[in-house]
């Protein structure tokens, strides 16, 4: 009975990561997840031993299931076009950075679906302000430029190299802010927090060595390993829909193997309880 409790609560979590990642299937820039799974810890009935006779084998009985860990997929999600200069694809690798403008928080994410706020600023739908090097030639949030005397911002384009350049009413244009990429030797190691956005970022290893973002070029789209800014696209989700209703169908048989055990353990306890009786 013990063992066919842990297959419910092991196989109930993988129903739910499953369900979680068919949920997302539309979701900008998700990440989909699997299960692994480990046998729980044996009884051990005896021993292994060696002696000049010959080896005896070890005798166990097994308790169960567990899980063992719960991995994200980080392969690159199809870009798909939208037409709006302000949504952002990553072709390759790399994350954008955002911070809250609340408490400072940084993140990072794949979602790249942006826009200007009122105040100039690019942000997340939730918010977050996306970092890079601004007109001060510093890191912080990117934010539209003051346009020159007499004129007026008309349009503003992102090129593959994160620079963003801005255009006025009397012909010229100025290069006024660069968006910076950041990547992880371990990106299994970043925590999702909701809205798309990733912590955890000094556990999964910043390749450059450090959380915060360089103005010098490190953390520039296009090199030391990092993919190009696409703009007028977004990332879909990664998640393959014909795989995950094959795993939810062997989840569910795994569950009801599960559940079996617990009815069979049921009636032999039955049975037992019962043999005085007779």
């Amino acid at each position: 009975m013990g063992s066919g409790v842990s297959a419910l609560r092991t196989f109930e979590k993988g129903l739910e990561v499953i369900g979680n990642n068919i949920a997302n299937v539309n979701t900008t820039g998700f990440k989909g997840s699997s299960v692994q799974y480990a046998d729980s810890f044996s009884n051990i009935l005896q021993h292994s031993s060696s002696n000049g006779l010959g080896s005896t084998n070890a005798i166990a009985v097994g308790t169960g299931v567990g899980v063992a860990g719960i991995a994200t997929n980080f392969a690159q999600g199809q870009l798909s076009s939208t037409g709006n200069g302000t949504d952002l694809g990553i072709s390759g690798n790399g994350f954008f950075t955002v911070k809250s403008p609340s408490d400072s928080t940084t993140y990072v994410t794949r979602a790249g679906n942006f826009s200007w706020n009122s105040s100039g600023y690019l942000t997340t739908l939730s918010g977050e302000r996306v970092q890079g090097v601004t007109s001060a030639g510093t890191v912080g949030d990117i934010k539209l430029g003051t346009p020159p005397a007499g004129t007026e911002l008309q349009s503003v384009s992102i090129d593959k190299s994160g620079n963003v350049i801005e255009f006025y009413s009397d012909g010229s244009s100025a290069n006024t802010n660069q968006i910076l990429l950041q990547s992880f030797s371990n990106p299994a190691a970043l925590v999702k927090e909701g809205n798309n956005l990733f912590s955890g970022m000094a556990a999964a290893g910043p390749t450059t060595g450090s959380i915060a973002l360089s103005a010098s070029g490190a953390n520039a789209p296009g090199s030391n390993g990092l993919g190009s800014i696409q703009a007028g696209s977004l990332e879909l989700a990664n998640v393959d829909l014909t795989e995950e209703f094959s795993n939810l169908i062997t989840a569910q048989r795994s569950f009801q193997a599960g559940s079996r055990l617990i009815t069979v353990s049921d009636t032999v306890l039955d049975d037992i309880v019962n043999l005085k009786q007779r």
